[in-house]
């Protein structure tokens, strides 16, 4: 589990409760293989919401002290960064903070005393999140129309005829962990759950007939992942 802290078979008391009262109702989940359930009450926040460089990113450079370093960069598709005297840096998942302190650190003593650098994306792509299933307008939409599970339900035209309000699904990644929320919008929209907030490169899906859609059968469609997927119940309400 590489030093996570996963309670396995932990499920929620309210989600037992959810459970009782629609027996009828097949409501599987967390049956896919090296999915744990856990007792978390919320999903986690990313540590940082700043932004952070992918492959093929242009980025400006500015060194203080040696314009002839300063200039336009890209960031490759392995992730790497190319620069004059100290070659390649890692730039994948950094900020432009963090990345400018990379380039000082390696440039200081050696090549320039002191460095000033600064880093800005020049091709900034606005962080989105994507919103799939049961609704009307599926896709992939700004993060600033969508920072809460409500706003991005609105964004994407709303629930269709066939959703079920209290089968939506968030996947996301934290500090290379996957999760899994599922919330009951029926009792967020009537005020009985706080409207949980989105993150840069969360996935939505809205479920529909149970019968129709399974848990088991929206894992098969995500890219294979190496940490264990936590599934967060939030059924009840």
């Amino acid at each position: 589990m590489n030093g996570t802290k996963i309670i396995k078979g932990a499920i929620l008391a309210l989600a037992s409760l959810a459970m009782a009262s629609c027996a009828s109702v097949d409501r599987s989940y967390g049956e896919a293989e090296g999915i744990s359930v856990t007792s978390l009450t919320e999903l986690p926040a990313p540590a940082s919401t700043l932004p952070r460089f992918s492959p093929m990113a242009v980025v400006e450079v500015t060194v203080a002290q040696d314009e002839s370093l300063s200039g336009t960069y890209v960031i490759d598709e392995t992730g790497m960064l190319d620069f004059p005297l100290i070659g390649e840096v890692a730039a994948l998942g950094l900020s432009p903070t963090q990345l400018a302190a990379v380039i000082s650190s390696r440039l200081s003593g050696e090549y320039v005393i002191e460095p000033s650098v600064t880093v800005s994306t020049i091709n900034a792509v606005p962080p989105t999140v994507s919103i799939g299933g049961r609704v009307n307008a599926p896709g992939t939409y700004p993060i600033a129309n969508a920072t809460t599970l409500m706003r991005a339900i609105n964004s994407a035209g709303g629930f269709d005829d066939y959703a079920r309000s209290d089968d939506v699904l968030v996947f996301r990644e934290v500090a290379g962990e996957r999760y899994i929320g599922l919330f009951n919008m029926a009792a967020v929209m009537r005020g009985n759950l706080p409207d949980p907030a989105l993150y840069e490169g969360d996935i939505v899906i809205v479920g529909d007939n149970p019968g129709e859609r399974r848990l088991d059968r929206i894992l098969q469609i995500l890219p294979a992942v190496t940490s264990s997927l936590v599934l967060l119940d939030r059924i009840g309400n």
